[in-house]
């Protein structure tokens, strides 16, 4: 399913211009979802935490019982050479994917050293810095471990935030602020949250029902070592009521400002989210300085 444009794909060890079938009807990703991905971006000439993200789905293909069959420096090499035809200034969401083929006697249990892999390039633009989403509560929640498997960037974990998704649409709001299995703040339906309180910054402390993002840990870096004071907690819906401001943290978009939580609105602007601002200057100045 392409959202962008301009798409090169990818697999069985050749880059192909276009968006490739890649999956047979019988593979184990396609009949039981054994699939996981990850997301990097291309923005200005830069790929900040590429490396991370091809790590990070080696992780998640082993959480999901499949054998990663590339290693992290070549699949970053793999990536480059992909991104290398497209123009300097592109936008371009980087997405590796892994799924299983064959399942063990059962059909069920993914078979070791049956992998698929792919790498989809799209070219996507990545949004402006005014560009605010607004959230409400939704009856659905994160999962626990012992649920599902919350320790991976699964695709089966996505119809669960589609209903997210839909639910917050039809109320009128662009996200859903999502609570984890005890009731607490855990995420939004695609990002990691964040609300400042009297210019310090909280965040949702990780309990095994959210992945906590590698672009979420970059801003919580930055903003320590530019005297930002940030705290992990448990969070609750109130607390949200009473911020400043909220931001959500994804690879997507790497910041997004938020004007509303249901009935409280926050100021977002060039006067109203100082610390949104700061922490999306601090994100984009860090990348240009990690340029070779």
């Amino acid at each position: 399913m392409a959202i962008g444009n301009n798409i090169r794909t990818y697999f069985e060890g050749t880059w192909h211009n276009g968006d490739l079938s890649i999956m047979k009807a019988a593979d184990h990703g396609a009949w039981l979802g054994t699939t996981v991905f990850d997301g990097a971006r291309l923005f200005d000439g830069l790929a900040p935490d590429l490396e991370a993200h091809c790590a990070r789905i080696n992780r998640s293909a082993q959480a999901l019982m499949i054998t990663p069959t590339m290693d992290t420096q070549t699949m970053v090499q793999t990536v480059r050479e992909g991104l290398a035809s497209y123009p300097r200034d592109a936008a371009v969401y980087i997405r590796p994917m892994y799924w299983a083929l064959d399942g063990d006697e059962t059909g069920i249990v993914p078979r070791p050293n049956a992998t698929g892999f792919a790498v989809s390039l799209e070219e996507i633009p990545m949004a402006p810095p005014e560009a605010a989403s607004s959230l409400t509560r939704t009856r659905f929640r994160r999962p626990v471990l012992e649920d599902s498997v919350v320790n991976a960037k699964a695709g089966c974990l996505y119809p669960n935030n589609a209903r997210m998704l839909v639910e917050a649409r039809s109320k009128g709001f662009g996200n859903a602020l999502v609570a984890d299995a005890m009731g607490n703040v855990a995420e939004s339906a695609t990002a990691n949250v964040f609300m400042v309180k009297d210019g310090e910054v909280f965040t949702p402390i990780p309990n095994g029902t959210f992945l906590a993002g590698i672009t979420r840990a970059r801003h919580m870096e930055n903003m320590r070592a530019n005297g930002i004071t940030v705290h992990e907690r448990v969070l609750s819906f109130d607390e949200f009521h009473t911020a400043d401001e909220v931001f959500l943290s994804g690879n997507m978009m790497k910041i997004t400002p938020i004007d509303a939580f249901d009935d409280t609105t926050y100021q977002v602007g060039d006067t109203g989210n100082p610390v949104t601002r700061r922490v999306r200057e601090m994100y984009w100045d860090w990348a240009a300085s990690q340029r070779a």
